[in-house]
């Protein structure tokens, strides 16, 4: 999936479809005189319904899709024929995928599985057939209900991305290079800041079979709660993680700085955040000999009260350590 294609914010406006109108037809045949009401009902305006797909990644497919209208409901017909319901349309959509009413923004439903369906805007009912309000008093009614509008409904659907562990980091902390190599992504890694311009997923293969997916958030700043940088745009997907990995180089000016720096900027976007597992691990600690690294193991001890791990993705180094301890946090096994 490149970056071009991944679209997690899109703006729709829905119709439903309108009900039928019923009928006033008053039966006529050969030798049989005064039939009757004989008007069948319309029948239903289809639904406009929002569907979980675990196959779909991203809203791309809906970037350039503004308008989704379901069809009218038909009709009825004469011999109580009842007019065929309209057909409903369906957005298929990730999982993790929430529903806002654009108007006031208020979240309206949140698909997270595969086939789940919520209906966000309801076809209108078919009216009624005249043969329904025949009576004692009036024998041959000559009128029938009309159908009921459908609906229509501006909204947005956001994407949060599902992943189990949520990379966070500042721009160029390593997290693009981590990711490419624990799985088999291929992210744009560069030199420079914000080589990231979208999440980037991928599926780390542990012992056994074993899975479990890993996604890589672009780069937060200092000020991303406010708005600043790139980092606000992205912060909603680390809502969906369960456990988040703290990447911090080894080169930085002070790891225990940049940690709180980065905590900060998640407590103030969502204080709920602070309940997630947190792990601090130390990239390009190749750079590191041993008697630095246990200088700065000793310091970050005093420190720190997180678990913390030294690791270089570009010499391998603790790659293995760091998978193990990840599934031990995912699935809550004693350390």
């Amino acid at each position: 999936m490149t970056e071009g294609n991944f679209v997690d914010y899109v703006k729709i406006h829905v119709f439903s479809g309108k009900g039928g109108k019923g009928s006033a037809h008053l039966h006529r045949e050969k030798y049989i005189a005064k039939g009757g009401p004989d008007g069948g009902d319309g029948g239903r305006g289809g639904h406009v319904i929002v569907k979980g797909n675990k196959n779909l990644w991203t809203l791309y497919h809906l970037k350039f899709k503004r308008h989704v209208k379901a069809e009218h409901g038909e009709n009825g017909g004469k011999q109580r024929s009842s007019g065929a319901d309209g057909s409903d349309q369906y957005i298929d959509v990730p999982l993790g995928t929430v529903i806002r009413d654009t108007e006031t923004n208020e979240i309206i439903k949140e698909i997270t599985e595969d086939g789940q369906e919520f209906v966000v805007a309801e076809g209108g009912l078919g009216g009624r057939g005249n043969w329904h309000f025949k009576s004692s008093t009036n024998q041959t009614p000559r009128y029938a209900q009309p159908g009921i509008d459908g609906q229509q409904v501006d909204i947005t659907l956001e994407l949060k991305v599902l992943a189990d562990v949520g990379l966070v980091g500042f721009p160029n902390a390593g997290k693009s290079t981590l990711l490419s190599v624990v799985t088999a992504a291929k992210p744009k890694i560069a030199d420079y800041e914000f080589t990231t311009l979208k999440p980037n997923l991928g599926i780390v293969q542990y012992r056994d079979f074993k899975t479990f997916i890993i996604a890589d958030i672009p780069g937060i700043i200092e000020g991303a709660a406010e708005g600043k940088g790139l980092g606000h745009r992205f912060l909603r997907h680390i809502e969906r993680n369960s456990t988040l990995l703290f990447l911090i180089p080894a080169d930085a000016p002070s790891i225990t700085e940049q940690y709180e720096i980065l905590l900060d900027e998640l407590k103030r976007y969502n204080p709920e955040l602070m309940d997630k597992d947190r792990l601090i691990a130390i990239s390009k600690s190749d750079l590191l000999d041993a008697e630095l690294k246990t200088e700065m193991a000793e310091e970050l001890d005093k420190e720190l009260k997180q678990p913390y791990i030294f690791i270089s993705s570009v010499a391998q180094q603790g790659l293995t350590e760091l998978k193990d301890k990840l599934w031990q946090m995912l699935n809550k096994e004693p350390v």
